[in-house]
């Protein structure tokens, strides 16, 4: 067990007088979730030979000051030789191997930056160098060009210094939604420069997103939207080929909806593009075929019933290596074009992929994955059966053996629609005997629970498992995975058969004998609060408890003070309040908070620009008002969802403290709303 485990169990150890700490797991506990380290990126060298990797690492609890996690940079081998390259109190993100494969790049604030920079460090080690930083800005992207002589870098304009003089002399009015500051696109020679750069920007229209090089160095790929606006970035997104010499727009192909990732083939004639079916498609599932010469764009998995989640072309030929979610499970697929059907590389249920990366000669593939036993790591294959190798193992205090048992499960809904999710049953499971039950609804509804690691801050999980619960994931109608088709079974119907479907998995884990229906607690953030704020309401003879997390509470009010309204109307409720108010109303938890006999919790980040916190605040007012069990914490600096670890980890103990209260010690009272954190100070000074 790492030292910093054990200083918090140690403070924690002082403080077991509640109900959330009387009996921590065999499995994991809050303490060491809050431990938890994971792989954020990984990228294989040109050779194969190397892998570097980041590894995103909590800060110490009661120790480090409040920020996010730190981002340490490391090389694997493929032996699974493990270097630590840049650790402690750093920042690394965005890795990329030069051409060559001697060094690598990445960007972090080192030493005294103000700002953002790109950073080298050589593949034999020693220090990392500053290759340049902007003046006054920080780099928030970058793409190196294939003859590694040009940079393409994205960055916002630096501020005039009459912008600080003036907000300091109290000119401080903002132009809601007006005032945005468009991301530019610059390209600079690749050198090292000890002095900070102010290039001029591209003219190119809009707020530039993403950027990537043609294999031949003469043409960049470019995606744009009109402002800065996330709506804009959500439904109004579209990829540009530009010529470098000219630097004028060649090319737009023309997509509809939602739009993600975008690739040149090794031979610059196609583009692979991660796209949505259409403006009503909530989520970019589908891969798209781009031709170079005539922009013309076709769809080249019709019909797939999964949603694509990544994709990389081969070095030496025109194959896409792709990442597809199908059910509760990932595979890893290879396409060619001129062909819509595609062969497995790696088959369903080895773990759950993500980020491919594919060395010069395409003999090595490297992926982050994780599976129920872990959180993400790096995988490799290789060979031409594709031989899967897990290279890391970045918290060796977690022991697989003493995970609670984890399935997927699928039945038929009341009207006969496929909706399923992930189980994890009590660790100390007996059959014929009855557990309770914390349903963790996703938010969305366009995602969906896979089959690998589901504990986290605001997911119960292992943790809960540990704790005699049993943990449901629903895939409720309208998840991801299942195609299209499935992804909008939810639209125009808010709150309807979308959450009936969690009371039919409810009762199916009850008929099968796991689950005490009198102690069945609910929770989600933000369409899955929603989900939670519903169960709190309207169905609330189903559930003893409800947490809250950044959720809905008025659809009438959410529509006027979210950042995604056009997203909203389109993927979503297809139409708008104004045509039919009383609907809204009555699909929104206000409208039945006085029938509530639900305790519910309700926390939400102050920051939140999705979900607006006056949303927690009316449902929150709408009970207390009628008398009922409710609690409202807000999260000052978080936005929608927890970032720090100081809120992570207060998060969970309420979370689980709340359950604990209702579902196991059938409480009668709200439980305090005290938390022992200055004891734990203590206790962690004194040691």
């Amino acid at each position: 067990m790492n030292n910093k485990i054990k200083n918090v169990k140690k403070a924690i150890a002082l403080t077991l007088s509640l109900a959330s700490f009387s009996a921590l797991a065999e499995t994991i506990s809050s303490e060491q979730l809050a431990t938890l380290q994971q792989v954020s990126q990984a990228q294989v060298s040109p050779d194969g030979e190397s892998i570097a990797f980041t590894r995103s690492v909590p800060r110490e609890l009661y120790v480090e000051k409040d920020g996010l996690n730190w981002g340490e940079l490391y090389l694997v081998d493929d032996k699974g030789v493990e270097r630590p390259y840049i650790t402690g109190k750093v920042n690394v993100r965005h890795i990329t191997w030069s051409v060559d494969g001697k060094t690598i790049y990445f960007l972090a604030k080192m030493g005294k930056d103000k700002f953002t920079s790109l950073y080298q460090i050589a593949k034999d080690g020693g220090q990392a160098q500053k290759v340049f930083a902007f003046k006054g800005t920080s780099i928030s992207d970058y793409s190196l060009s294939r003859d590694n002589k040009n940079i393409a870098i994205l960055a916002k304009p630096a501020k005039e210094k009459s912008e600080k003089q003036l907000k300091e002399l109290g000119f401080k009015a903002q132009v809601y939604e007006e005032d945005l500051i468009n991301q530019k696109l610059y390209v600079v020679e690749l050198a090292v420069s000890e002095t900070a750069l102010s290039p001029k920007a591209w003219d190119l229209s809009g707020y530039v997103s993403d950027v990537h090089w043609s294999p031949t160095s003469n043409a960049l790929l470019v995606k744009t939207q009109p402002t800065a606006l996330i709506d804009d970035k959500y439904m109004k997104s579209q990829w540009h080929i530009v010529d470098a010499a000219s630097q004028k727009v060649t090319t737009s192909f023309s997509t509809e909806g939602k739009l993600g990732a975008a690739e040149f083939s090794h031979d610059g004639k196609f583009v692979a593009i991660h796209g949505a079916e259409n403006k009503h498609d909530p989520a970019t599932g589908r891969l798209f075929l781009a031709n170079v010469k005539s922009g013309k764009v076709s769809d080249w998995l019709p019909d797939h019933q999964g949603h694509v989640a990544d994709f990389e072309w081969a070095n030496d030929s025109n194959t896409l290596f792709f990442i597809s979610n199908i059910g509760t499970q990932s595979i890893v697929g290879k396409i060619r074009p001129g062909n819509t059907r595609y062969k497995k590389a790696v088959k369903a249920g080895k773990f759950i992929a993500s980020n491919l990366s594919i060395s010069d000669s395409d003999k090595t593939i490297v992926l982050k994955g994780h599976t129920a036993k872990h959180p993400s790591e790096v995988f490799m294959l290789r060979s031409s059966n594709y031989k899967v190798t897990r290279l890391t193992n970045s918290n060796d205090w977690l022991v697989a053996d003493k995970l609670a048992k984890q399935e997927s499960i699928s039945i038929k809904a009341r009207d006969g629609v496929d909706i399923g999710g992930v189980l994890i049953y009590p660790a100390d499971y007996k059959k014929n005997q009855r557990y309770p039950l914390i349903m963790a609804v996703h938010g969305g509804p366009e995602s969906h629970e896979k089959n690998g690691w589901l504990t986290a801050y605001s997911k119960p999980g292992q943790l809960a498992a540990g704790q005699g619960y049993a943990v449901f994931y629903p895939n409720y109608r309208g998840s991801t995975g299942k195609g299209v088709e499935y992804s909008k079974l939810g639209q125009n119907d808010y709150a309807g058969k979308e959450f009936d479907d969690l009371i039919d998995l409810k009762n199916h884990l009850v008929d099968l004998g796991l689950v005490d229906e009198r102690k069945v607690g609910i929770t989600g953030g933000s369409y899955g609060g929603y989900a939670s704020a519903w169960g709190a309401t309207k169905l609330t003879e189903h559930f003893a408890a409800s947490v809250m997390f950044v959720g809905i509470s008025n659809q009438l009010s959410k529509f006027g003070t979210t950042d995604i309204s056009n997203e909203m109307n389109l993927v979503h409720a297809r139409s708008y309040p104004w045509d039919k108010w009383q609907w809204y109303l009555e699909r929104s938890p206000i409208y039945w908070a006085g029938q509530s006999k639900t305790p519910l919790l309700i926390m939400h980040g102050k920051a939140d620009p999705r979900v607006h916190p006056s949303q927690s605040m009316e449902l929150y007012r709408y009970m207390k008002v009628q008398g009922k069990k409710v609690r409202l914490v807000y999260y000052p600096g978080e936005g929608h969802g927890n970032r720090r670890i100081a809120a992570k980890y207060d998060y969970n103990l309420r979370l689980m403290r709340w359950m604990d209260h209702y579902l196991k010690n059938d409480g009668k009272e709200i439980p305090a709303h005290e938390l022992p954190h200055k004891e734990n100070l203590d206790a962690i000074k004194k040691d």
